[in-house]
């Protein structure tokens, strides 16, 4: 799965100030990632707003990626649920032409054991032929999948691919990276620790301050996949701060608030979310006046 190597980043979804999608935008931010190294783009992601995305926007959003896209980097869907039998049934109904994997988060809220997790995942995987990107977000979900979990996805089932692991637990990510199967990716989903989990083994990263700042951000992970811990670390340093703002309040609100600061998209969120306040605001502000 060479397609899923480097800097993913998880788009998010543009809003007029009347909170309708906004496509021009949208179709500005994806080519600003392109042109400016990242590697693959995932859709319709929890940082997209896929709580409040209705099934007509996303089917809009997709088909204006894909065309925006034109085949030049890898395109991954976001598909999950704490309803098992609905991410079953859109794997079986939803038309994935030009679509190149999915990304599936764990289950959400209801907790599940070990084994529901394996469970959930074994279903997603009997479902469908595309490969499936396993996202693990203990902070969101409420629930850890643990490791012994993830590899015994990963040897069970041949289009399990890859994890993205956001845990924000180096220990973790070690033992993901020392147990893998050889062709599994260890994907970060911290990007705090992205460069350093490269360095480790891992794969790359799926990013959220990476769609802001895609030719930095493609550059300090391309140094950690040549093992050019120096290089990539003068990187890190400098965006260290932005990382840190982007997620003090709540997530998209601030990496909206530095692509508002790029003229990309306005920093519309929708509710229960709201804008970020005016002290992050001006924190975020001074930092890409200065980067």
């Amino acid at each position: 799965m060479q397609k899923f190597i480097g800097t993913g980043v998880a788009l998010v979804t543009p809003f007029k100030e009347d909170l309708s999608v906004d496509f021009d935008a949208l179709v500005k931010l994806v080519n600003f990632n392109i042109e400016n190294g990242t590697d693959y783009l995932v859709i319709n992601g929890t940082t997209a707003e896929s709580a409040t995305i209705t099934q007509q926007e996303k089917q809009e959003i997709i088909n204006l990626i894909i065309k925006t896209n034109n085949k030049r980097v890898p395109l991954v869907l976001g598909v999950g649920s704490n309803n098992t039998a609905l991410v079953v049934e859109e794997l079986k109904t939803r038309d994935f032409t030009g679509l190149d994997g999915i990304l599936s988060v764990s289950p959400y809220y209801s907790k599940p054991t070990q084994e529901g997790f394996y469970q959930h995942f074994k279903a997603i995987a009997t479902a469908t032929n595309l490969p499936i990107i396993l996202y693990n977000v203990p902070g969101r979900t409420a629930k850890n999948m643990e490791p012994a979990t993830i590899l015994r996805l990963a040897n069970d089932f041949d289009n399990i691919v890859a994890v993205k692991e956001a845990g924000n637990n180096k220990q973790q990510y070690y033992t993901l990276i020392k147990d893998k199967p050889a062709d599994f990716l260890i994907i970060s989903g911290d990007d705090d620790l992205a460069l350093g989990v490269t360095l480790a083994g891992g794969s790359g990263v799926i990013s959220v301050i990476g769609q802001a700042f895609p030719k930095a951000f493609s550059t300090m992970i391309n140094h950690g996949l040549d093992g050019n811990a120096k290089e990539g670390y003068a990187i890190h340093y400098k965006m260290m701060d932005v990382i840190d703002y982007i997620f003090e309040e709540n997530n998209p609100a601030g990496i909206k608030t530095v692509l508002q600061e790029l003229n990309i998209c306005k920093n519309d969120v929708r509710l229960p979310l709201v804008q970020a306040s005016e002290h992050l605001s001006t924190k975020i502000a001074e930092f890409v006046k200065g980067f």
